[in-house]
């Protein structure tokens, strides 16, 4: 998989990000989710690269980037910290600017990004995600039950990551069965990936800290943000079988926090890019290389 994409880590504030470099054109950054890992854009990221020089970096506390001490405050796993250590990344590349994707937490992380840093960003696309506080403060018995995850991961350390660590291949396969609905149409090579980067302990505990910052420290900045929206064209994908795309009015809500929005829900369950790949890059290829 991404046999054309060079590798390295880049020292941030705090941190080593594991990139992936490939293709040649326009910068784009594209930011996985939970609980994967760069991995996760392996059917259409080579696409791109026909077209873009795409960069595929892991998130502070999951695959082979590093996974800091955490602070009392959860402050070094906050999106707001997250988001600075992919600007720094992309200043070390030599990009001023450039388009970016994010699914799930990587949606978490550009949308901080689209908040603190949004001249940097020419165009967006957010993969079903809706805004953390808008996620909390409408938590009702469906959505605890189905993502029960958000609830569990947030329990003080060490509880989640031993019970985690116990079972660590069961639990990343349960996850990806629940959200996916079929976990066949994850390639064993990318299942393999994934597996190995979250057998890790250290991966575990920076996966619940992304968790218990969003919870926290996460919120404090969403709502001293409320009112500021997102500038830049904004396409907003979600899967129509999933949870979310199910649950939320999902434009109407992102037509409240940006200017200029697009966006339709693609026949997949969570994991677009694994699950829909045809349908995802069609949609986004589209969208990037409008005027």
């Amino acid at each position: 998989m991404l046999e054309t994409f060079t590798v390295r880590q880049i020292k941030t504030n705090g941190a080593s990000i594991h990139v992936a470099k490939g293709g040649s054109g326009e910068p784009l950054l594209l930011l996985h989710g939970y609980p994967q890992t760069h991995v996760m854009w392996h059917r259409i990221a080579p696409r791109f690269a026909e077209s873009f020089t795409v960069i595929l970096a892991d998130l502070r506390g999951y695959g082979d980037s590093s996974k800091p001490k955490e602070k009392p405050d959860h402050s070094n796993y906050s999106k707001r910290v997250m988001a600075q250590d992919m600007i720094e990344v992309m200043s070390q590349l030599g990009y001023e600017s450039f388009y970016a994707i994010g699914h799930d937490r990587g949606a978490r992380v550009l949308h901080r990004m689209l908040l603190d840093h949004g001249k940097r960003i020419k165009k967006a696309a957010i993969l079903d995600m809706v805004p953390t506080y808008e996620t909390y403060a409408t938590t009702d018995k469906e959505f605890a039950t189905a993502l029960y995850h958000w609830f569990f991961l947030i329990q003080p350390a060490d509880l989640p990551e031993r019970l985690i660590a116990g079972q660590a291949e069961y639990f990343l396969h349960s996850t990806m069965k629940g959200l996916s609905r079929d976990i066949s149409v994850f390639t064993p090579e990318a299942m393999a990936e994934y597996v190995r980067c979250f057998s890790d302990p250290a991966t575990i505990h920076g996966i619940c800290e992304d968790y218990r910052a969003s919870v926290s420290i996460d919120l404090l900045h969403d709502e001293a943000d409320l009112q500021q929206k997102v500038h830049c064209p904004l396409l907003v994908l979600w899967g129509a079988n999933g949870f979310i795309g199910r649950h939320y009015d999902i434009l109407a809500i992102w037509r409240k926090r940006a200017e200029i929005v697009q966006g339709y829900g693609i026949p997949s369950g969570h994991f677009l890019a694994e699950e829909a790949p045809e349908e995802t890059y069609n949609a986004l290829r589209l969208f990037f290389s409008q005027g």
